[in-house]
């Protein structure tokens, strides 16, 4: 049995999941990107990863179906014998549009196949993470969470992120005292989701540019290490200071 821990990250092919995936790698973790049916060009994005070093596994799988997210584990708990870390980019499309107008039925369904995502992968890693009495839980919250000031925020994202930190907060209280942390990072506009060019956005952002995803990951590596295991059930934005705007 490999003494190397296992990290998954759902949605690890995007742009800031493969900062999630390079970090934790870097941090020794053996790391395997989960991509949905989708997704492009895969091993395109496997070989380009190991032309920079880095190595990983990559398994299809739809984070809204049960069953998917229940073979995904599966083959993971047979490649590597074990799971610690979780971390889920709980992201949903920028569609446009932020009132409640907009919002369609279609569209308020990716809210709940994004929170139904959350609930099947946490469902099948945890007793896994119980039954070592280590683990670390990690959802990286629907974006953008943080609207510019005085604009409307969509209320699905709105609903989502609610939805999110109330998941992860129970969760974190239920397995408090079994070694398993939960906790959610909510990013601001990062460079990899938003122009750069945005004049608008940057005025609103204390620190005066966009956020880079290598921040974030650097935050989700904290969060998968030993010296996290005092924080949990924690909301942790990082967004250049906009929330105190």
């Amino acid at each position: 049995m490999s003494e190397r821990k296992v990290a998954l990250v759902n949605d690890g092919m995007s742009a800031l999941g493969s900062a999630v995936c390079r970090r934790l790698h870097r941090e020794g973790f053996q790391v395997t990107a989960s991509y949905p049916p989708h997704q492009s060009t895969p091993e395109a994005w496997l070989a380009a990863q190991r032309d920079d070093g880095f190595s990983f596994s990559g398994i299809c799988a739809d984070p809204g179906a049960e069953a998917d997210c229940a073979a995904l584990v599966e083959k993971m708990l047979v490649a590597r014998d074990r799971l610690d870390v979780l971390v889920n980019l709980a992201m949903l499309p920028d569609l446009g549009g932020a009132s409640l107008r907009d919002l369609t039925p279609r569209r308020w369904q990716a809210v709940r196949a994004m929170l139904g995502g959350a609930f099947h992968l946490t469902h099948q890693v945890l007793p896994v993470m119980q039954a070592r009495q280590w683990g670390r839980i990690i959802q990286i919250a629907a974006g953008p969470a943080w609207p510019l000031p005085g604009a409307i925020q969509a209320p699905d994202h709105a609903a989502a992120n609610a939805a999110l930190q109330g998941f992860t907060r129970a969760l974190a209280l239920e397995v408090a005292r079994q070694g398993v942390t939960v906790n959610t990072i909510v990013p601001g506009c990062l460079a990899c989701n938003v122009d750069a060019s945005e004049a608008s956005s940057l005025a609103h952002i204390p620190v005066g540019r966009l956020g880079a995803p290598e921040e974030v990951a650097a935050l989700v590596a904290y969060l998968a290490s030993d010296l996290a295991g005092f924080v949990t059930g924690a909301q942790l934005a990082i967004n250049g200071g906009q929330h105190m705007m």
